[in-house]
């Protein structure tokens, strides 16, 4: 590995640090959109039961934000359930374009990975071809200069190309997987609404 990294030259320095970047940024998307993490399982039968208890006080409401993505979205719609059904529904779009700019935190910067990693072995790949013309003299070529060359050449531009493949698939994949949770939260919230709506509605016995 040592030997390889020595062989591609020092631009292959740039691509290590962006791959490091960028196995970091995988991790912590994986960690962080974890299902239970999101949308924890019987949240909403429990806010249900906890709202028709009449228990969506100041602190229960504050807890319940700061559970999950999906218990702050819950909680929004139980603090504005005495309100006008747009005043209701533009509270909810507010807390869930803030949580869908939560989710989506650091998956753009996979994009740039992906998009930048073959753009630095391209770099690469010129400093190559610069030592490979620098081999040639007029007394003839430096066979050495010229190998160094063209693996410097080889290297960076296979390794750009290996970092950018799998930022791209973790870009789209994690880019689906929060369109999936916010799609749940929505359906959530929506029911959440409803059944709120409808116990209001409902005439005492």
């Amino acid at each position: 590995m040592l030997q390889m990294i020595d062989e591609a030259g020092w631009p292959i320095w740039l691509l290590i640090v962006t791959s490091v970047l960028g196995l970091a940024l995988i991790i912590e998307r994986f960690l962080a959109l974890r299902r239970q993490r999101i949308v924890p399982q019987g949240l909403l039968d429990r806010v249900v039961d906890v709202a028709r208890r009449g228990g969506g006080g100041r602190e229960t409401l504050e807890r319940l934000a700061d559970s999950s993505p999906l218990g702050r979205i819950l909680a929004e719609v139980v603090a504005v359930r005495g309100e006008s059904s747009d005043y209701r529904t533009a509270a909810i779009e507010e807390a869930g374009r803030d949580v869908a700019q939560e989710l989506n935190r650091y998956i753009p910067a996979l994009s740039t990975i992906a998009v930048v990693a073959p753009l630095m072995g391209l770099f690469g790949t010129v400093v190559g071809m610069i030592e490979i013309f620098g081999s040639y003299t007029p007394a003839g070529g430096d066979p050495a200069q010229l190998a160094r060359g063209i693996s410097i050449a080889l290297y960076n531009t296979g390794f750009g190309i290996l970092i950018a493949i799998p930022a791209l698939i973790f870009h789209r994949y994690f880019r689906s997987r929060v369109e999936h949770y916010l799609h749940q939260m929505e359906r959530q919230a929506g029911i959440l609404n409803r059944v709120l709506a409808n116990d209001a509605d409902r005439p005492l016995p």
